[in-house]
């Protein structure tokens, strides 16, 4: 994504936005599926469904869903976060915009996309957002 990613009608996502939704799970730098429909300006559910069908673009090296073990541990750094740093001995990197998920009652296991698997959503996805990040 550029320095200069608009959205809908909220203007323009920064890159430090961006960056903050970044974490990194096993070993691979993801951005989940609720991050990427706030940027892309649609519904999570209608980005995931959009996934289910065209799963065949998506091998796990583009996207996978956390473990329950990773969920939990990631519900956990919620609950717990201080906003900001690394928390050692946890997956995740970055910590500074997780406290928007408690408030949201997550209940399913969220799925992670990779650059590749953005690149590759953004590409499918009719929303304007995600044909200007895809061009």
């Amino acid at each position: 994504m550029n320095d200069q990613t608009k959205t809908g009608t909220s203007g323009l996502i920064a890159q430090d936005d961006i960056r903050a939704r970044i974490i990194t799970v096993r070993g691979v730098q993801v951005i989940l599926d609720r991050d990427l429909a706030e940027f892309y300006g649609v519904p999570t559910k209608v980005l995931n469904q959009a996934v289910k069908r065209n799963i065949n673009r998506f091998p796990d090296r583009f996207m996978f869903q956390l473990s329950k073990e990773e969920f939990e541990n990631w519900r956990s750094q919620i609950v717990t976060s201080n906003l900001g740093g690394e928390v050692v001995g946890t997956v995740w990197r970055s910590q500074n915009v997780t406290s928007n998920y408690a408030k949201k009652g997550l209940r399913y296991r969220p799925y992670a996309f990779t650059e590749h698997g953005i690149l590759m959503l953004a590409s499918m996805l009719k929303s304007d957002t995600a044909v200007q990040i895809s061009v």
